[in-house]
């Protein structure tokens, strides 16, 4: 049943943009349409989950396991990323060669989680936080720091850190923006890699469940808390170094760091958690 609805998802959306070519631009209400998207998909998860309190899944798997929430409460008292956040901070005060520093690129003081990501009408992609912060660092003649962890996620963790609460309200104003949007609604339902899994298939059809010793966490959610401390990797990484990580378990390639796949993902992801509010940096098994 599961899979079907997930099945129906996918096809109504690929037929629909099909149709909505042949419509002139203006005519479309693209925000309808998500917005009708995100309610499928949220009501999904209500569904599957009554007791779980909306507001909760900002905390992923500790959503829906209360003895592993309660270990995770202990653990943020003296969470495992604060010294990342400190470095974070220094790094993003830090002067470049020409003076100038990050901070001289965004507003706010760098409390700006809640403006990513966005779709640049301009540049006709999705920037993310991580993809800004290398390009301020090339604007003023630095180099962009490199991967999905080290000091790129440090900083992201710090600006992360310091907007917590802002609410997710992502918007799909235009054509182009709804097209990227679509691109990551298919990778997000697609099935890929040696195991043939798609990211709705685990984190929609098996959340809540147990894999091995692991219990699934629900893709409601998923963008909220990111950079996160994982256990497993021992540092801080971004959130596409999960993704890096998810084509590696099912066998797939992954993509590069900040590529276009990576980047509509995580609109469609994030947009999906619409309502939510931003809470990272957070720590995870």
């Amino acid at each position: 049943m599961k899979k079907t609805i997930q099945r129906r998802l996918l096809t109504g959306a690929l037929v629909l943009m099909t149709a909505l070519v042949t419509k002139p631009a203006h005519a479309v209400n693209y925000q309808a349409l998500v917005d009708a998207d995100v309610k499928k998909f949220q009501g999904y998860f209500r569904k599957e989950f009554p007791d779980v309190k909306f507001e909760d899944y900002g905390d992923g798997v500790y959503a829906l396991d209360e003895d592993a929430r309660k270990q995770w409460k202990e653990m943020e008292e003296f969470p495992p990323y604060e010294l990342d956040v400190e470095a974070g901070k220094a790094l993003f005060n830090k002067p470049f060669a020409n003076g100038k520093s990050l901070a001289s690129c965004f507003p706010n003081g760098g409390a700006v989680r809640g403006n990513y990501p966005y779709f640049d009408e301009k540049r006709k992609q999705v920037v993310t936080l991580e993809m800004a912060i290398n390009e301020c660092r090339v604007a003023n003649g630095e180099k962009p720091y490199p991967g999905f962890k080290g000091d790129l996620a440090k900083v992201s963790a710090y600006m992360a850190y310091i907007s917590r609460g802002q609410k997710i309200d992502v918007k799909v104003k235009s054509a182009a923006a709804y097209k990227a949007y679509m691109k990551g609604k298919a990778f997000f339902y697609g099935k890929r890699g040696q195991l043939n899994m798609s990211c709705s298939g685990c984190h929609m059809e098996y959340a809540g469940r147990h894999l091995r010793a692991e219990i699934m966490s629900p893709a409601l959610g998923h963008t909220t808390h990111f950079p996160v401390f994982r256990s497993k990797w021992g540092e801080i990484g971004t959130l596409h170094k999960r993704y890096e990580g998810c084509n590696d378990n099912i066998g797939a390639k992954p993509f590069e760091e900040q590529s276009e796949e990576y980047r509509d993902l995580e609109f469609f992801q994030t947009i999906m958690s619409n309502g939510l509010k931003f809470n990272g940096p957070a720590a995870r098994k």
